[in-house]
């Protein structure tokens, strides 16, 4: 399960760093949500995973920990706001230059 885990999250994360360094706009919105994702991945699995076991353990005194599920709960907030920013913010850049690239120009223009 750790394997799994832990490809799963390295596949992630250079999905979206590589999303991330293309040039036009919807790339980097979704390398942003694929990296968001992967930061996910690693806060849910700081809690440590374990399979079949119980949220409270033992006859009360014992609880599992909250603090990796309310990081990631923040996180995906965050996450979601961030990328509805982008999102608005690209569609803006893209009716004003008329262009989809990141710098705002084509690839095939001439620079001086």
């Amino acid at each position: 399960m750790e394997v799994f885990f832990s490809l799963a999250l390295g596949v992630l994360a250079t999905c979206g760093i590589y999303l991330l360094l293309r040039a036009r706009t919807f790339s980097v919105i979704l390398g942003l949500t694929l990296l968001s994702h992967a930061v996910n991945l690693f806060l849910f699995g700081m809690g440590r995973l374990t399979t079949g076991a119980p949220a409270i353990i033992g006859l009360g005194t014992e609880s599992a920990d909250p603090l990796p599920q309310a990081l990631v709960l923040t996180a995906i907030v965050i996450g979601f706001a961030m990328t509805a920013f982008v999102v608005v913010l690209a569609l803006k850049a893209a009716v004003e230059l008329r262009n989809d690239h990141v710098d705002g120009e084509s690839p095939n223009e001439d620079r001086p």
